[in-house]
This record gives C-alpha cells, sequence and structure tokens, in this order.
C-alpha cells in the first residue's frame, strides 16, 4: 500500500486489524519499559526481533508529544511501530502474508499472541 498511496494506515487500520490482547498489563508490572524484548515470527520463521532499547522515539517521549494534542485516558494503547523485518522490506524479495500463515508475536513481560490468516472471501463467508 504504500507504493501505491504513501500511507501505512491503510494496511493497519481496517476493520478487524490490530488484534490486542489477551490482556493488557499495567505500567508497574511491565518493568523497565526501555529494555523489552519484541519478537514476531511467520510459520515459525523469525521474522523480527528487536528490543524497544532501540526505538527511535522512547515511551515518555511518545506519551508527551502525543498528549500535546489529544487527551489520553487510563487504558489507551499507543502503537509504536516494529523493529526492522517488516516484509515489504526483505531484500531482495519482499514477503507478504497469505492464508494460512500463522503469526506469533510477543513482548517480554506481556506474553505472545497467535493468529492464524484467513482469506476475506472464507471471512466473509464465515461472516467475520
Amino acid at each position: 500500500q504504500i507504493e501505491r498511496s504513501g500511507q501505512w494506515v491503510k494496511g493497519k487500520s481496517c476493520d478487524t486489524f490490530a488484534p490486542i490482547g489477551p490482556y493488557l498489563v499495567t505500567r508497574d508490572e511491565m518493568g523497565d519499559i526501555n529494555n523489552l524484548r519484541l519478537w514476531l515470527t511467520v510459520n515459525g520463521k523469525t521474522m523480527q526481533d528487536g528490543n524497544t532499547s532501540n526505538m527511535v522515539y522512547k515511551v515518555p517521549f511518545l506519551v508527551s508529544y502525543i498528549s500535546q494534542f489529544m487527551t489520553l485516558l487510563p487504558g489507551d494503547v499507543i502503537s509504536t511501530g516494529t523493529p526492522a523485518g517488516v516484509g515489504m522490506g526483505q531484500k531482495p524479495n519482499a514477503f507478504y502474508l497469505k492464508a494460512g500463515d500463522i503469526v506469533e508475536l510477543g513482548i517480554d513481560k506481556l506474553g505472545s499472541a497467535r493468529q492464524e490468516l484467513i482469506s476475506w472471501e472464507k471471512s466473509i463467508a464465515q461472516g467475520k
């Protein structure tokens, strides 16, 4: 989508996108938020493996900046982006998810989540 329109938002903001959970934790349960490992696998292959210590903008800055133009309330989630390794940036061949792929992601102190991708046709047929 970035080649066609210059924006990531269309690929990340559709209905049913951005699954969060199965639970959230409070700040005091996370420990050092500037040193948490993040990872993502596709069909068991590690595609992304990073650490919050490598974030361009640290969480305190993001909270301060965002608070300048919107009200943040308890329970709000700020999506910060991902570690290096997004599929379309893979060289020499970009990698795109397809129906049947299993995506698992995790972060230290929080746990992991696993999703199986289904086709849009199957999703419609199942009423999702």
